[in-house]
């Protein structure tokens, strides 16, 4: 108490001064012959302290440096972040297990079941012309390529695989790809840039989503194969825009919408094309080998010249049922890709058996052009069987081998529907040993169909077996939306 009392009395005399200083009548500066009045100096101050306060480090590092313990301490205490989101409830795949080839009857838990879940189209998993081809390059080239196209990936089988697919098609070249899903998603990035416009359908599947992506153009999004939108969208693009004359254009589409089963008119789009001068990028993975009086793809189906086409890509994990994918074109189209597409330069060539398969698989389509005639009377027989499916409807086309089935009356909730397929599909395996699917996307999908029961008709279905899916859907699916018909 002794010693503070005088530093209070200190204090409160320094204020008393500094007080009447500022309420003398000389408190005052002049500047340029400006009269400043004190409060304005301690203002000024004032913000030059909190400017400079504002402008400090917010942390000084210790100068002196921490012990091993310390650090220790830190680590043990520190957290890292997941490197995943947790997995959401109901967003596990748990997909049933093959124990045989994937044919139109295949062994799942030691038990035969009829498939419709295979996009095995033509029928020729088990084929033994195929089998053979592979063998044969087994034996001569091994497994794989051990390098890619440019770095002594090539081999001889690869050269005659794209000479097959282009003189099927009616095309100048092809050119092969490794895995199938990456040939649109690289094909697409390989032609289109930054700044230039791609107007594709929104019921494209993942691939190509992806490459749209990766291309980092402009993207657009018309009404799924709606002729009308795509219309009202190029002339928005183009109609008095003197810019978009001078920039890369392009339509991108589906032959057959794995989404929905339906199939694009490509006469009216080529048109459109033609009007709006676009170019067009058709995916055919699921129309190669199916559509066209001989499988040859959509511009058969149609009738429109293969030249009117820019791009044309496919898988050919389906139709083919081998491997990896192609896309064909003009000289030009395909010889920009041996130096400017990504999943061409820098994967492993296609593995030389899963070539030799591919030819093989052509040369069959080529000579037993009734295998098309069976694949379409199966498609149609099953339409013609589901027709009156209780709480379901057929949305695809009649000529699609992607049999899709959505619900008639939506639950408004996408999971909640989806849940409800899913069931229906658990229960037809689980009771009457048939395999379905129910097409469940990926979070990356950006699709916003509506979801449904997606069946993949073969060639080598019998009427038995498309009779007991039928029979089987229609009971089960009876039960499972008695509440929703």
């Amino acid at each position: 108490m002794d010693l503070a009392l005088p530093v209070v009395n200190a204090t409160t005399a320094v204020l008393a001064h500094v007080s009447a200083a500022f309420k003398a009548p000389l408190a005052r500066a002049v500047v340029f012959g400006v009269h400043i009045d004190g409060h304005l100096v301690v203002e000024g101050l004032l913000i030059v302290v909190i400017v400079f306060q504002l402008s400090r480090k917010s942390y000084k590092p210790p100068k002196k440096p921490l012990s091993e313990k310390e650090i220790d301490e830190l680590c043990d205490e520190w957290e890292p972040e997941p490197l995943c989101p947790p997995v959401k409830e109901g967003a596990r795949i748990d997909t049933p297990m093959l124990e045989s080839a994937a044919g139109p009857h295949t062994t799942i838990d030691g038990k035969e079941v009829v498939n419709f879940a295979s996009a095995n189209y033509l029928g020729l998993i088990g084929n033994e012309k195929i089998i053979d081809s592979c063998v044969g390059s087994l034996e001569k080239y091994g497994v794989g390529s051990c390098g890619p196209r440019g770095f002594y990936g090539t081999i001889d089988v690869h050269l005659d695989c794209e000479a097959k697919i282009a003189k099927f098609l009616g095309t100048p070249d092809s050119i092969l790809y490794s895995y199938g899903i990456s040939t649109i998603f690289s094909v697409i990035p390989a032609f289109c840039k930054r700044g230039d416009i791609i107007v594709a359908d929104e019921g494209v599947h993942w691939a190509v989503q992806n490459g749209l992506h990766l291309s980092r153009s402009t993207v657009v999004y018309f009404k799924h194969n709606d002729m009308a939108s795509l219309a009202h969208t190029l002339e928005k693009f183009t109609h008095g825009n003197k810019r978009a004359e001078k920039i890369r254009r392009y339509i991108v589409v589906e032959s057959i919408y794995q989404n929905s089963g339906q199939i694009a008119p490509l006469d009216e789009i080529v048109r459109l094309k033609e009007k709006y001068r676009f170019r067009v990028i058709l995916e055919e993975s699921h129309s190669f080998g199916v559509l066209g009086q001989s499988g040859r793809g959509l511009a058969e189906h149609y009738g429109v010249p293969i030249d009117k086409i820019d791009i044309i890509t496919a898988g050919m994990g389906n139709a083919l049922a081998t491997d990896g994918g192609f896309c064909t074109g003009s000289v030009r189209v395909v010889d920009h890709q041996r130096l400017s597409s990504s999943g061409y330069v820098f994967s492993a060539s296609l593995p030389p058996y899963l070539a030799s398969a591919a030819v093989s698989a052509v040369n069959y389509l080529e000579e037993n052009p009734s295998v098309l005639a069976n694949l379409r009377s199966n498609i149609a027989l099953l339409h013609k069987e589901l027709s009156d499916t209780p709480g379901l409807e057929i949305s695809s086309h009649v000529l699609s081998p992607i049999v899709f089935l959505e619900l008639k009356k939506s639950t408004s909730s996408a999971n909640t529907d989806l849940d409800l397929l899913e069931t229906i599909a658990e229960r037809i395996l689980k009771e009457d040993s048939v395999f379905i699917v129910a097409s469940k996307r990926s979070t990356l999908d950006r699709c916003k169909l509506p979801v449904g029961i997606r069946l993949f008709v073969s060639a080598g279905h019998t009427e038995s077996d498309i009779s007991k899916v039928s029979s089987s859907l229609k009971r089960v699916s009876a039960s499972v939306l008695s509440d929703h018909i």
